[in-house]
């Protein structure tokens, strides 16, 4: 009997830079970022490398000591990947590559991977695909040959694994056939959708693992998979939910985080259908992570990007069972930070003056459960009398667990 083996993780190393539009705090959050989307994809980060300077270097990114100084480290402790927190250009990789001899991803080829590893149907297979090629297809003259004897890993899924001599013409006859077979099955999903009859239809948007499958699970008592690492759900799923007596559709889509490639959201845009169709909009956030400000704006200007920002939307902040502050003692006159705030503050910030219906809650636990299903029933309910005002009289809210 053969023993099952332990995934191995690839060992990588980090690489951002602090610029004149980028501070250091910001470098941080973007690279603890990276590092869990290096964890997801299947490395384990060796070391984060940092410098300053006024803008990228066009033609290795970091300055010319930094490259020497991150090729010594990656020798003696026989790193195997280099990752960089910016989309890298086709010469800046090539010249890497030459210089590092080993091998390079950028944050959007990272995200790519991760998405080829998550997609389960034929469709996001699809999708990925096509935007792997669209990614590949300037990067072309890659120097591949030291590759040879390292292929597979993280980056090197599908087209990653295109040989230099691949014909730029075969890649583009590629691109051609996947978006005809993405329109054909495009025209299918839309025929689903109208299908669906004229049930309200409801969709969860946020960032990446903010707990929008919990929630799901939650609300549908349904099982779509949920795991705390970024994009654990790729694929859209749509499930029938009954608050009170009124029923609606609820659907999960894709993550969004910020740096989002432009290849994935030119070929999720059907994905991205299900949200510019939807009624309403239930926007989840992490409230203990303490970049949510960010994360919210990410995803309102991916809203904005599918002009689907001018919808219904709940605000709904998860994870209070998660969410911890340092209080400031008494006598302690240093000026205060994000760290310092408790929840019930941040209840009296903006929030409090948000436009949107707006709830507390813990997908995990449940609790504050009962105010948040009613906010969405009170929601749903507006939109379906607008659309049917003669059968008003069906439903009534009432607060029972079992529906």
């Amino acid at each position: 009997m053969l023993e099952k083996k332990e995934h191995q993780y690839e060992k990588a190393v980090l690489v951002g830079l602090v610029t004149q539009n980028q501070d250091e705090e910001k470098l941080t959050e973007y690279m603890d970022e990276l590092e869990f989307l290096a964890y997801t994809a299947g490395a384990t980060v060796d070391k984060r490398f940092t410098q300053k300077l006024s803008q990228p270097d066009s033609r290795t990114f970091v300055g010319s000591g930094k490259a020497l100084e991150i090729k010594e480290y990656v020798k003696e402790n026989e790193i195997g990947t280099v990752i960089f927190d910016d989309e890298l250009s086709p010469s800046q990789l090539k010249n890497l590559e030459r210089e590092l001899e080993v091998k390079i991803l950028d944050r959007t080829n990272l995200i790519l991977d991760i998405f080829a590893q998550r997609a389960q149907t034929s469709y996001a297979r699809t999708q990925v695909e096509l935007a792997q090629y669209q990614y590949l297809l300037p990067r072309l003259t890659r120097m591949w040959t030291h590759l040879e004897r390292q292929k597979g890993g993280i980056g090197m899924r599908g087209p990653g694994e295109t040989e230099i001599e691949t014909d730029r013409r075969i890649i583009r006859d590629r691109i051609t056939l996947l978006k005809d077979k993405l329109k054909t099955i495009d025209k299918q999903m839309a025929t689903q959708r109208n299908n669906r009859g004229k049930m309200v239809r409801v969709s969860l948007v946020g960032y990446t693992n903010v707990g929008k499958s919990t929630l799901m699970n939650a609300l549908s008592k349904s099982e779509v998979f949920a795991e705390n690492k970024l994009f654990a759900t790729l694929d859209t799923t749509v499930r029938k939910v009954v608050i009170g007596n009124l029923p609606f559709l609820l659907t999960d889509t894709v993550g969004f985080i910020r740096k989002l490639p432009t290849q994935l959201v030119e070929s999720f845009k059907s994905t991205l259908d299900e949200v510019r169709e939807a009624d309403l909009l239930i926007h989840v956030v992490d409230i203990s992570h303490e970049s949510f400000e960010d994360h919210i704006a990410s995803v309102n200007q991916i809203l904005q990007e599918i002009d689907a920002h001018q919808k219904p939307i709940i605000m709904v902040f998860n994870k209070i069972d998660a969410f911890a502050y340092e209080k400031k003692d008494e006598d302690d006159l240093t000026p205060s930070s994000r760290k310092n705030i408790s929840l019930d503050e941040w209840k009296k910030t903006w929030m409090a003056k948000s436009k949107y219906p707006t709830v507390f809650i813990s997908a995990l636990t449940k609790e504050n459960f009962p105010e948040m299903k009613k906010m969405i029933y009170d929601e749903v309910h507006r939109i379906h009398i607008s659309r049917f005002p003669y059968n008003d009289f069906l439903f009534e809210y009432f607060d029972d667990e079992d529906n």
